[in-house]
């Protein structure tokens, strides 16, 4: 059985839209953990996706937490409208905002969870002095912007350099890989010190059932104990 600290985050980036509201039910009755939402706004990254309407249309239809990722120019500037339309995370980018801590203050002062997320060429030190205000730290493992790319391999001494200082610092924030999550790339990435696994194909594709994608994915981890290498 895989071990029961590690969460599974389906992205509905990858869903079938005209079915999303089937299929955030489908992936939340499968076991979900998290619910990840990419709000993409076609300026900070090349797409545009959800808003807060979409979040508020699918909030009512599940208990587990949206993980709202914001891939947004200034997040800042829209914090509430997420908060109030029903996220219960909220990650920022810090190539994105020019005061992390303000930001991340802000989103506290909402009620919710905050999160910081690194793209893979951004060291950690951009969020190092921000360790003891996050919940939730996303590890990008791919180049932000589009669904079903391949898992950046060299990321995983990356996770496994922000799992030591997390744990060295006695920070408790969780430690999210998002990106190419999948049967071959998850146990690494679990190894490395992943403790939440943002799937979008992996889990929502035409070769299985949600539940059966979940599940799979699952049973990858069986044997990989969480951990640093």
């Amino acid at each position: 059985m895989a071990h029961p600290t590690i969460k599974i985050a389906p992205s509905i980036l990858s869903a079938d839209f005209a079915r999303l509201g089937q299929q955030v039910v489908e992936a939340a009755e499968a076991g979900a953990d998290y619910l990840h939402v990419d709000v993409m706004d076609g300026h900070f990254v090349p797409a545009l996706t959800f808003g807060p309407l979409v979040i508020a249309a699918i909030r009512p239809l599940v208990r587990i937490p949206l993980d709202v990722h914001l891939m947004i120019t200034a997040p800042e500037r829209y914090l509430k409208e997420f908060a109030d339309a029903g996220a219960d995370i909220l990650t920022v980018h810090v190539e994105a905002t020019g005061h992390l801590h303000r930001t991340l203050e802000t989103i506290h002062a909402l009620g919710k969870r905050a999160g910081a997320a690194v793209n893979p060429g951004t060291p950690l030190a951009a969020l190092e002095e921000a360790l003891h205000q996050l919940d939730l730290v996303n590890i990008g493992t791919v180049d932000p912007g589009f669904a079903g790319q391949p898992f950046i391999q060299a990321m995983l001494p990356k996770i496994a350099r922000m799992r030591r200082l997390l744990d060295e610092g006695g920070y408790g924030a969780e430690l999210e890989i998002d990106g190419g999550a999948n049967v071959q790339t998850a146990p690494p990435a679990v190894a490395a010190g992943a403790r939440v696994l943002v799937a979008g194909s992996a889990i929502f594709n035409q070769h299985g059932s949600v539940a059966d994608n979940l599940h799979r994915l699952r049973d990858s981890l069986s044997g990989f104990s969480p951990g640093s290498q």
